[in-house]
């Protein structure tokens, strides 16, 4: 059965491969902090239904603890090393909820069923803000089953990302954020789509984008909230023609190796 992916909003994704369901960075509130979710209907419980959980880097819209207490008990979960040491909420999740939490850096491979997924640098600052010491890396993903997906997370462009990534199938990109402003250590679309050029992959979805923006600040840069996605359709067909783009809407899925 060909690779299936269904975008939840930001950087929350299910990935269903070789009968594996692997769900990424879960943020499943309306508000939470500063930010507010504009767009999209909350996830259902469908959406928390995961057999493994990986988790990109310790911020909070990625790694969450509500909403990670809504994983079943004994559910898997994929962090970075050093997380549990950072978020003593997480050893709490784990006598609480028995989650089963694996520590990781770049390089490292954990098999889950037929799945092997594999750990990857990414360019961004994974400690747990505001003043987290620098214990964790911010990690992105590769899961190969029937397809190879990449999920990267957070991350900037960095040199050695086709090198470090490696051949993949699926790209699931970042291309906006939570503010109106983005730093060097975030993919916009633009710099996603430069990225599509370095990775070469068969299709690719825009993520972390449209779901979130702080309260209060609607009329400022708001065209960084609405058109992240478009403009990364935009750029990709400049730069890689050849790699299909799907735009999926909050809840949405879509088989990329079928569609192709």
């Amino acid at each position: 059965m060909p690779v299936e992916v269904t975008w939840w909003g930001h950087a929350t994704c299910t990935i269903a491969d070789s009968g594996v369901r692997v769900l990424t960075d879960p943020l499943f509130v309306r508000r939470f902090a500063h930010l507010r979710r504009r767009r999209g209907a909350l996830p259902g419980p469908e959406a928390t239904v995961a057999d493994v959980v990986l988790v990109s880097h310790l911020h909070s819209d990625h790694l969450h603890l509500p909403s990670l207490a809504r994983l079943a008990p004994g559910t898997r979960l994929i962090v970075p090393v050093g997380a549990v040491r950072s978020v003593p909420g997480l050893r709490v999740l784990r006598s609480a909820r028995g989650l089963r939490i694996t520590e990781v850096a770049a390089g490292d491979e954990v098999r889950v069923g037929e799945l092997l997924v594999r750990a990857v640098p990414a360019r961004h600052d994974g400690r747990r803000l505001p003043v987290g010491p620098h214990r964790s890396p911010a990690l992105g993903y590769v899961v190969e089953g029937e397809a190879r997906t990449y999920f990267a997370g957070d991350t900037g462009l960095f040199d050695e990302m086709a090198e470090a990534v490696g051949p993949v199938d699926v790209a699931l990109l970042p291309v906006g954020g939570w503010g109106p402003y983005l730093g060097h250590t975030h993919l916009d679309a633009g710099r996603a789509a430069q990225a599509l050029v370095r990775l070469a992959p068969r299709s690719a979805v825009p993520v972390h984008y449209g779901t979130y923006w702080p309260i209060g600040m609607d009329g400022v840069r708001p065209h960084e909230f609405h058109s992240p996605g478009d403009e990364f359709v935009r750029k990709a067909a400049l730069l890689a023609p050849d790699v299909a783009v799907h735009q999926l809407t909050h809840g949405e899925h879509v088989r990329p190796e079928a569609a192709r």
